[in-house]
């Protein structure tokens, strides 16, 4: 028989590092909250996370490993997929007799366990590990394992620009038409393009923003949702610069009175990465940005999004339904994509059918089939949408409800047995009801078919390596927060100092904070009597939905982001913030 499993409550208390009275108020908590008990001892502040991590090895008998003082040899981290260990938050620590020994952070995390057995055909032997200092690991790993490609780009764009300001116009105009007819692949344009591309790829950039100004040609690029100004270049190699991006996008380079699309292909660091190009006229010349759409992007699983445990179990349990309506809501930018394609992720298996209709299409998926709009061919949302229905899906995504139209046809879908996933741009989860009633959406239609509604933003995660805490925060955003200075002195607040890891900016990477508001019967009440967004969102704080500046502020107390991230999304509380 097998032995019981000991419970996490009594293992601490045990050890003495709980008190009784503490304890019992924490599993309380849990229950009522739907968290873990560790979850919960965590936020309160009874726990440390290593102190929890080596009492939860205790308690389903893994080894603990300290990765601070582990080194993982580069070929063993090749033992497992780089997919699968971002994915995941896994490291593999060795392979001995066939067998490989894993290092995982959530024992009861099955869903990975199961994927490195399958994709690597072995037997597993798990260890214990902080979750925090396996991503942070993982980091750093696979950051020194390109330090080889970084280190390519040794002559800045500057510099490059320099060589061809000296360089004859003969030469830029032989570059040029020399690449234009497939010829040499090393002149100075090539390489200033190359670099621009580069540099943004290894920055982690979003955008490549490349705008004439009245004496140079100004260089920016999106990280993290800001635009940070790197290079300048001078103003005589507009021209060629602009050409060069037309050449490789597939553009047409004569044209300059009109508007442009493209893409570029291109292989960097090992992996296939596509740009959407866009041309645009303007005063000074065109303006040419790159998006940069990488694979990894939308591959890095459900709970890396930022979900707190409660969110994420509600999110897990709505997206399982076989019918309904789910709307992300948030502005362009905010995250809306990654989410359904994460959902989309979960539920993509052998006996689920899934049809998406988006504009544009930017990745893609084994197992689903996308379709893209195509306005110049009358090729529409609400073409596809009504094509699709044909097809016998189980799973539709509307990449927008745009119109009335697509609205209704989306809400008839959803009340025939299918499970519609869709987004619309409003400030908050309450009014994307009032916005679909306002396209002309009848009200009991809204109300029986929606299932829930999620907005969602993203904030800047501090940069771990210059991460200190914020001795004098600004309390002006402290007040927006509803934060006081007694919340401080319990939990202090945390930003970064700025590091060469981060660009100097004090943050690295992005997480979202989300307010979910799952549909009841109050709320499809409400919305069958065309209630204001007000009194719905209401009525969905009053059935506990958690908005997003208390989202923020949990995140802010978990060291993840600072006040002032949380604080520019503070418009959707009818503040503007500085």
């Amino acid at each position: 028989m097998a032995k019981k499993r000991r419970h996490l409550g009594e293992i601490l208390y045990k050890a003495g590092l709980v008190e009784k009275e503490a304890l019992i108020k924490a599993i309380k908590t849990s229950k009522t909250n739907h968290k873990r008990l560790g979850q919960i001892l965590l936020e309160s502040g009874l726990l440390d996370e290593e102190t929890l991590t080596k009492a939860i090895a205790k308690q389903f008998g893994l080894e603990y490993v300290n990765l601070d003082k582990t080194t993982i040899p580069p070929d063993v981290l090749k033992l497992v997929p780089e997919d699968v260990i971002k994915r995941h938050n896994v490291l593999p620590l060795a392979m001995n007799n066939g067998k490989l020994h894993l290092i995982i952070s959530d024992p009861l995390d099955l869903d990975a366990m199961d994927t490195v057995r399958f994709r690597l055909n072995t037997e597993l032997d798990c260890h214990l590990a902080i979750a925090s200092k396996i991503r942070s690991y993982i980091q750093e790993s696979f950051d020194s394992r390109k330090k080889e490609e970084d280190d390519k780009l040794k002559h800045s764009i500057d510099a490059t620009a320099a060589e061809l300001a000296e360089a004859s116009q003969e030469l830029q105009a032989a570059a040029l038409r020399a690449e234009a007819t497939g010829g040499i692949d090393d002149g100075p344009i090539v390489r200033l393009v190359n670099l621009i591309i580069d540099s943004a790829y290894y920055m982690r950039a979003s955008d490549i923003h490349i705008e004439p100004m009245t004496d140079r040609v100004r260089v920016r690029y999106r990280v993290d949702g800001v635009c940070l100004e790197k290079d300048n270049i001078p103003k005589n190699m507009q021209a060629p610069l602009s050409t060069r991006f037309k050449i490789l996008s597939g553009m047409d380079i004569a044209e300059k009175r009109l508007p442009q699309d493209g893409r570029i292909k291109r292989t960097i660091g090992g992996q296939d990465i596509d740009f959407r190009v866009s041309a645009l006229p303007g005063y000074h010349g065109e303006s040419i940005v790159l998006r940069i759409l990488r694979p990894d992007a939308v591959n890095i699983g459900l709970q890396a999004l930022g979900f707190e445990q409660d969110d994420y179990e509600r999110f897990q349990r709505i997206i399982k339904r076989p019918n309904g309506i789910f709307l992300v809501t948030g502005p362009t930018g905010s995250g809306k994509t990654t989410t359904l394609y994460a959902a989309l992720q979960v539920l993509n298996k052998s006996d689920t059918k899934i049809i998406t209709a988006e504009d544009p299409v930017e990745y893609n998926f084994d197992g689903m089939n996308q379709v893209q709009v195509k306005e110049e061919i009358d090729l529409s949302f609400e073409m596809i949408l009504r094509a699709m229905l044909r097809q016998a899906p189980n799973i539709i995504l509307v990449g927008e409800i745009r119109d009335g139209v697509v609205a209704d046809i989306a809400i008839q879908a959803a009340l025939t047995g299918h499970l519609v996933f869709s987004t619309l741009h409003t400030n908050d989860a309450a009014s994307a009801i009032t916005r679909l009633i306002d396209m002309g959406v009848k009200p009991f239609l809204v109300a029986s078919a929606i299932q829930a509604i999620m907005a969602q933003r993203l904030v800047r995660v501090i940069c771990d390596k210059c991460k200190v805490i914020d001795e004098n925060p600004n309390m002006r955003h402290l007040r927006l927060l509803n934060i006081s200075p007694e919340d401080i002195e319990k939990q202090p607040i945390y930003k970064g100092m700025g590091c060469s890891q981060c660009q100097d900016t004090g943050f690295k990477g992005r997480i979202a904070i989300f307010e979910m508001a799952e549909m009841n019967n109050e709320l499809r009440e409400l919305a069958f009597t065309k209630a204001p967004s007000t009194e719905l969102k209401k009525a969905a704080k009053a059935s506990g939905m958690r908005t997003l500046m208390e989202d923020g502020k949990i995140k802010i107390f978990r060291g993840i982001t600072t006040p002032e991230e949380v604080a520019r999304i503070a418009q959707v509380e009818g503040v503007v913030v500085d």
